[in-house]
């Protein structure tokens, strides 16, 4: 029972946050959120029992890239962040909410084509237990459904996006 109530509230923090994030016009209150929705996900994997999971999820992208969004912020000048603010306007908004039935729409049709539930024996989660050698030999394998080449490739990309970020701050310190 505890354990239920722990995920509803760590699910309410997560949706809240993330709600907060994207309705926010502020580009470091949307960073802060974002950190407050990793923290939430961080809660989850801890209450499943996976503390590995948990303990990467707070210093991998809680810490590591929440940072680095929060570094770029602030190396990109104030006058380039000041076009962002775009205001809405209805049509906008219809297109949207539109395009997103739309990918409703599209991923209950493949999940009902699927046979997905017809195929599943629904049991709790905790009574499925993995042992810890076999989530690490996935983390760091590099056989098929192994994660050790989007692990590689995701680092690069975000060592191409800090050094990105350091280029843009160069070019602006050259114009003053």
């Amino acid at each position: 029972m505890a354990n239920i109530i722990v995920f509803c509230i760590l699910a309410v923090v997560i949706l809240g946050s993330a709600i907060a994030s994207v309705l926010t016009k502020s580009i470091m209150r949307a960073a802060t959120f974002l950190l407050f929705v990793l923290f939430g996900i961080a809660g989850i994997y801890f209450l499943l029992g996976y503390t590995y999971l948990g303990a990467a999820q707070i210093s991998v992208y809680a810490g590591g890239i929440t940072i680095m969004y929060i570094f770029v912020i602030n190396l990109v000048s104030k006058r380039s962040l000041q076009g962002l603010v775009e205001n809405f306007n209805g049509k906008r908004v219809f297109q949207g909410a539109l395009l997103a039935l739309v990918g409703l729409g599209t991923v209950l049709m493949v999940y009902l084509k699927s046979e997905f539930l017809a195929h599943t024996k629904f049991t709790s989660v905790a009574d499925v237990e993995l042992p810890m050698r076999q989530i690490g030999e996935a983390l760091v394998g590099s056989e098929k459904y192994q994660y050790v080449l989007p692990f590689e490739l995701i680092s690069v990309f975000l060592l191409a996006c800090i050094i990105g970020g350091i280029m843009i701050a160069r070019k602006e310190d050259k114009k003053k």
